[in-house]
């Protein structure tokens, strides 16, 4: 009877829904609510599969996933969860919130490995760049080059040549690191001569801050001259006006343009990290997208937690927030990361790169007696301060409201420029120590502002900005220790020769 009971009510449950649906598909606004009903579950369905609130298995529907992205340069490499294969990138997967083992492996290329946190309804990104295991090396001169000077843009090395086939071809030249279409000539080109009465070789470079013109300075026993010369054509120097009058008034405007960018640059940053960057710490340098600080730490000093509001899926590596002494760290604006780069107790042996003139090199006996005494203080925990490791900011007033107007003048700043006005070598090394972190010991922002350059122990090296995947890109022969990447990062350029007979040339180790 009750069996009976239960079937009449279904039946009537049925026929009760069938009316209802004979309704609605057989009036307009019914079937329109109907067709709304069916789009907007459909969409909250999609959106939280998009974000892995749920994924369907052979299981069915799991909820409370979360979703890692791994990408790589180049593509088509293996993907490694937790030593298991599981995809190529590039590739989305829905995955377990948790923290995972990453390791990216492609054949011929270094071997990209980090723990990544994957958290709930958010995306988790590799961005692993990976670097060939052997890259080629393709030579960028030919004719044999010295003094070698980097420009402030990033875009431009000047150099000298002295060993050309005729008279004629030497003096400095420029090479362009752009590609430029509408460029006639690829190579080096030649923007002055040279003078036989002045050692080019030995001159001071100083580039003006915009990098369209290079301040020549050669010491008295040398020549005792001075030109600005413009690198969009071709000099004559002995045609060109001695401007040792307006040097001071000229490197002082110089000055006042490298204070107002760098204070345009660094007021974006937390009030506690220019703080520290103005009062407890040397070597400041800026990523090349503005949103990273290398620096030194000159003293014991604790960041605060939580500078600015949390990101979603921001890194997960370990921080640094405890600054000690010595040590080498880079933090990032965008995520209120400060990591530890490079730890002063284990930190490698970076090579005294000779930013003087005297056209030796750093194989010869001096400088290997200097590197040796350097290296033998280090070890024995004596305090040594090499001048031109020891940048200080310009912007020293950064809480004003106001940058500071300054009057071009001699006197108007005078942190760059030497006290002794014979003392060129001091003053270029200073204007060299904010142009280009090649100063810094070869200790230099990569172009994606994603990793750091550097030589170490005689190898080229490379490092993400969080101090990890650490790899070796070249180990072969290197003069002064000169390392420069090109400005998209397809190549890395070395100062090198391959036999006690070949001059010494600028080569390219092509990453791309």
């Amino acid at each position: 009877m009750a069996k009976k009971k239960n079937n009449n009510i279904l039946r009537n449950l049925i026929d009760s829904l069938k009316k209802i649906f004979k309704a609605i598909f057989t009036t307009r606004l019914g079937y329109s609510i109907f067709s709304l009903l069916v789009i907007v579950i459909g969409s909250i369905f999609a959106i939280r599969y998009a974000r892995g609130s749920w994924r369907l298995t052979e299981k069915g529907v799991v909820a409370n996933t979360g979703l890692l992205n791994v990408n790589s340069f180049p593509t088509g490499a293996q993907v490694f969860i937790n030593d298991r294969l599981v995809t190529a990138t590039d590739d989305t997967i829905y995955i377990d919130p948790g923290e995972y083992q990453v390791k990216i492996v492609k054949e011929g290329y270094s071997v990209w490995q980090k723990n990544l946190l994957v958290q709930e309804e958010l995306v988790t990104q590799t961005n692993a760049t990976l670097f060939p295991n052997a890259p080629s090396l393709s030579p960028l001169t030919f004719t044999g080059v010295n003094n070698i000077h980097p420009s402030p843009d990033g875009q431009k090395i000047l150099f000298h040549v002295s060993q050309a086939n005729t008279p004629a071809s030497n003096g400095f030249y420029l090479l362009e690191l752009t590609s430029n279409f509408l460029s006639l000539q690829s190579g080096p080109r030649q923007i002055t001569d040279d003078l036989p009465a002045l050692e080019l070789d030995k001159a001071h470079i100083i580039w003006s801050p915009d990098s369209q013109e290079v301040m020549i300075l050669v010491d008295e026993k040398f020549g005792g001259r001075e030109f600005l010369i413009p690198i969009d054509k071709k000099s004559a120097l002995a045609e060109q006006v001695d401007i040792s009058f307006s040097r001071s008034k000229t490197l002082s405007a110089w000055e006042e343009e490298i204070y107002q960018k760098e204070r345009l640059f660094l007021e974006k940053f937390p009030p506690e990290i220019l703080q520290v960057a103005t009062q407890s710490a040397k070597n400041v340098y800026i990523s090349p997208d503005k949103k990273r600080l290398l620096y030194t730490a000159t003293a014991d000093v604790t960041l605060p937690d939580e500078l600015i509001p949390p990101l979603p899926a921001a890194s997960n590596q370990v921080e640094a927030r405890d600054l000690k002494t010595g040590n080498i760290y880079v933090y990032d604006r965008e995520e209120d990361k400060n990591f530890l780069v490079l730890n002063e107790a284990v930190r490698p042996n970076f090579p005294l790169r000779n930013l003087g003139t005297d056209g030796d090199n750093l194989n010869n006996e001096e400088n290997a007696q200097k590197l040796d005494q350097t290296m033998s203080a280090e070890n024995n925990n004596q305090q040594v301060e090499l001048g031109f490791l020891n940048k200080q900011l310009l912007s020293d007033d950064l809480f004003a409201t106001e940058a500071r107007q300054l009057e071009a003048s001699p006197e108007a700043f005078l942190r760059l420029q030497a006290d002794a006005a014979d003392d060129k070598e001091t003053t270029a090394i200073n204007f060299s120590n904010y142009y280009s972190g090649v100063s810094l010991n070869s200790l230099q922002w990569f172009p994606d502002s994603r990793h750091l350059l550097y030589v170490a122990d005689g190898k080229v090296q490379i490092m993400e900005y969080d101090g990890h995947n650490n790899t070796v890109i070249y180990s072969g022969p290197l003069i002064d220790e000169f390392v420069y990447p090109w400005p998209d990062g397809s190549q890395i350029i070395i100062y090198t020769h391959f036999s006690p007979d070949s001059p010494f040339n600028l080569y390219a180790i092509n990453l791309k």
